[in-house]
């Protein structure tokens, strides 16, 4: 499949522009155990919309780093794979995850007051005017 956008000529940019977006690594994640069906990947990360799961999808397969494959079923089955090169990403992501872990807990102090003002905050009920 042809890359649909353009993408950066710095190599850095470019790698972040292919894996940027709030989806794509925890997608990455998931597929780098083995193909996956939409349905799947969307019991696998509960939080994210399946109008933005599958715009993410299209993006990275449009990058080549997944593979989509329909089926000639009745209803038809979507399977979703890393690419060999979607593969060689795995490397990154983890080293990503590790780096993250590192931050959270060298600012570990810091995080905390933002975190629990959100988990204490009261959630308003949102009412139709009779």
């Amino acid at each position: 499949m042809p890359i649909m956008k353009d993408l950066p000529l710095v190599p850095a940019e470019r790698a972040l522009k292919v894996i940027g977006g709030r989806w794509k690594v925890y997608v990455l994640y998931w597929l780098f155990e083995g193909p996956l069906r939409l349905s799947e990947l969307r019991r696998k990360i509960p939080d994210v919309s399946q109008k933005v799961l599958v715009q993410q999808l299209r993006e990275m397969e449009s990058h080549g780093v997944v593979h989509r494959e329909v089926f000639a079923e009745v209803p038809p089955r979507v399977v979703y794979s890393a690419t060999t090169l979607g593969k060689s990403l795995e490397p990154l992501v983890d080293a990503l995850c590790a780096w993250g872990k590192r931050h959270a807990d060298a600012l570990k102090g810091l995080d905390a007051p933002s975190v629990k003002a959100r988990a204490e905050r009261p959630r308003t009920a949102h009412r139709r005017s009779a």
